[in-house]
């Protein structure tokens, strides 16, 4: 039976190289290592179809039906398993964990995402040489094409920045290696390698895309925008175009941001739009592009905005100083008005999500943002909202998740423009979701098509 083996080391690009059981001399292609690993991965499918194929995972209640589906076992999602308890494990590790073995960048202290999106794609954790090359790799895909550049350049300013995300990517669909190779006649064997090279410059120009909607929407126009380095990263780059490149901290903290959002399983609106549309055989830009359209929602990437627009809300009514007393009497106003304390609770967790602590550690570790009043106030209600909402006793999660930190985070560094943190979101997400679309294809996995019901049809089931 194939496990997902830990390895625990120290974190540093140098230290990477030392890590015990991780090849370190490799410096093989992301193709390559792929190529290697999806036989085991299709052979221990096959072994789990044949021998337990008519296993019985769980059942599905009329309430599961009407409620959203939470909670039914039926998808397939590789890189990540969410648990209510510990929180998201990416290949069997933990966030933490994740931070002791995974490259840092040279100039940085926090995980690079493309360390991330490597192990997310193969499992394996990459060695400094190997993340290095993959970093160069997506460099070179970034630059978008003139027609991309010419379509985001032409759309009016006070079209959301999610919109103009949905189109740029959705145009991408022009270049499409899948969608050619499909044309063509590809042996449905070989469809995750067209799908791979899709999904890599569906990551790597997401991030050129975000900095120039930012620069055509909230700056003047992208005609001074920064050339791309290709010698550094993708967070890197993204943070110098949009201003931020002198900045330490906003890259680092971006960085982490972009490496713990990458992905959260499957069931997500984002992941579960990328895998549903993708089943269809749809190219990773038509898949994820749709995936943004999802994302924009107000009940998926829109949460940090609403955290940080409550926590200013606070401090406007209540002041800079409050005790935790004086926070306490605001959270019970808030909640005696009928309204939800944003940032608090989760579908799955039921502890404080991991990613929260992540950057709430970040923030701490730097003591001009440990004593920012916004991040001062966030944490504030981390000490005192999970008591008052278990009093208040109507949610199953009283603890923070990620979006009631990451939002003050960056309106810290100086990035307040609130409808753009979604696509800071979309670009981080399209690692994770992609990363199961490459594996969608080299499983095999057919068209999704669960079975609906009327009202009608389940009451004649359950003989109500």
């Amino acid at each position: 039976m194939l496990t997902r083996t830990i390895i625990r080391s120290g974190r540093t690009l140098t230290q990477a190289t030392k890590i015990a059981g991780v090849r370190h001399s490799s410096t093989k292609t992301i193709q390559e290592t792929l190529a290697e690993i999806i036989p085991e991965r299709q052979a221990y499918a096959k072994k789990l179809r044949g021998e337990h194929g008519d296993k019985v995972l769980g059942q599905v209640t009329v309430e599961q039906v009407f409620g959203g589906m939470r909670g039914i076992k039926a998808m397939l999602w590789e890189p990540s398993v969410l648990d209510s308890e510990e929180g998201i494990r990416f290949w069997g590790r933990s966030i933490p964990e994740c931070q002791e073995v995974l490259p840092t960048a040279p100039d940085g202290t926090e995980m690079l995402p493309e360390a991330m999106f490597w192990y997310l794609l193969t499992s394996k954790v990459p060695s400094a040489a190997e993340t290095k090359q993959f970093q160069d790799e997506l460099a070179r895909r970034a630059p978008l094409p003139k027609y991309v550049e010419d379509i985001l350049d032409g759309l009016p300013k006070t079209l959301h920045p999610m919109t103009q995300f949905v189109i740029a990517v959705a145009a991408l669909n022009h270049d499409s290696k899948f969608a050619a190779q499909y044309k063509e006649g590809i042996k449905k064997a070989d469809y995750w390698k067209p799908t791979l090279e899709d999904s890599l410059d569906c990551v790597a120009k997401s991030f050129t895309i975000a900095a120039r909607i930012y620069k055509n929407t909230y700056a003047d126009g992208a005609k001074d925008i920064a050339p791309l380095d290709p010698s550094k990263d993708l967070s890197w780059n993204f943070a110098n175009q949009i201003g931020f490149g002198h900045s330490a901290g906003f890259v680092d903290v971006i960085r982490l941001y972009n490496a713990l959002h990458t992905d959260h399983e499957g069931g997500n609106v984002s992941a579960h739009t990328t895998h549903l549309v993708g089943s269809a055989l749809s190219d990773p830009f038509l898949s994820y592009s749709a995936a943004l359209g999802g994302l924009a929602g107000p009940l998926h990437g829109l949460a940090n905005q609403e955290v940080l627009r409550f926590i200013l809300g606070m401090q406007k009514e209540f002041g800079d100083s409050l005790d935790n007393e004086g926070v306490k009497k605001a959270i019970w106003a808030t909640l005696n008005k009928g309204q939800v304390i944003p940032g608090y609770g989760h579908a799955v967790l039921r502890k404080p999500d991991p990613r929260f602590l992540a950057l709430q550690k970040f923030a701490l570790s730097r003591k001009e943002v440990a004593e920012d009043k916004v991040f001062k106030l966030v944490n504030q209600l981390f000490e005192v909202a999970p008591g008052v909402l278990t009093e208040h006793g109507k949610t199953k999660n009283p603890f923070p998740n990620v979006d009631a930190v990451s939002g003050s985070l960056l309106y810290h560094y100086g990035l307040t423009d609130f409808p753009f943190y979604t696509v800071t979101f979309g670009t981080s997400r399209s690692m994770g979701a992609l990363s199961q679309l490459v594996w969608d294809r080299a499983l095999g996995l057919p068209l999704e098509r669960p079975k609906s019901l009327s009202m009608e049809a389940i009451a004649k089931l359950i003989k109500a």
